[in-house]
């Protein structure tokens, strides 16, 4: 007979057995404790356990389905520890990385003019946005065309809000490493146009 706990992971309520909870804590606090002098902790611990909290839900198929510690363990293999990305991997853990990298279409809003269309589609297909955008203009000059499949485009295709969403755009790992490195760069990018925001209000 095991212990069954109720907890509150990115926003999702699960039910976990105590061995999978003592792993899960016990991981969650590697990692906080690794992001601890980041200026942005906890916005990368609430992006990690997010991104828990979707791979659980993605296989857990009852609402009144236990985690056990087999699925936790599959779940931090798949995220894995900040000190793994640190050294080259070995082909079976390189193997493994690749297995979890998920490229999809979005638009981009941190790289866009209208609506991130074409910033996306640069992102997806690894080209400089200006391509798509020189591609729109030509389609519209010669069949009038061009609005229309972007427009289109906008409404159907997602805005890549989250950190992981701008992760999968581009095509990388959504692992605890890349998170940390990406929220880390908007973290520091806020603070930088906050910088030339006051040094503009001091002029």
């Amino acid at each position: 007979m095991k212990k069954t706990i109720t907890i509150n992971l990115g926003g999702m309520v699960f039910h976990i057995d105590e061995d999978a909870y003592q792993m899960l804590h016990e991981y969650l606090q590697a990692v906080g404790k690794h992001y601890a002098e980041e200026g942005a902790s906890s916005e990368i611990l609430e992006d990690i356990e997010a991104r828990m909290a979707e791979l659980f839900r993605e296989r857990i198929t009852n609402s009144g389905q236990v985690i056990t510690r087999a699925l936790t363990e599959e779940i931090i293999g798949i995220m894995g520890y900040p000190e793994d990305f640190m050294e080259e991997p070995s082909p079976r853990e390189s193997h493994r990385i690749h297995r979890t990298r998920y490229r999809r279409i979005y638009r981009d809003p941190d790289n866009r003019i209208l609506g991130g269309v074409c910033g996306g589609l640069g992102a997806y297909f690894n080209v400089d946005p200006l391509v798509f955008r020189i591609l729109f203009i030509a389609i519209t000059l010669v069949g009038g065309a061009g609005v229309l499949i972007y427009l289109i485009l906008w409404i159907v295709v997602p805005e890549a809000r989250t950190i992981v969403q701008k992760l999968e755009m581009r095509g990388e790992a959504v692992n605890v490493s890349n998170i940390g490195k990406k929220v880390k760069e908007e973290f520091d990018q806020v603070k930088e146009n906050m910088k030339n925001v006051k040094n503009k209000m001091n002029i």
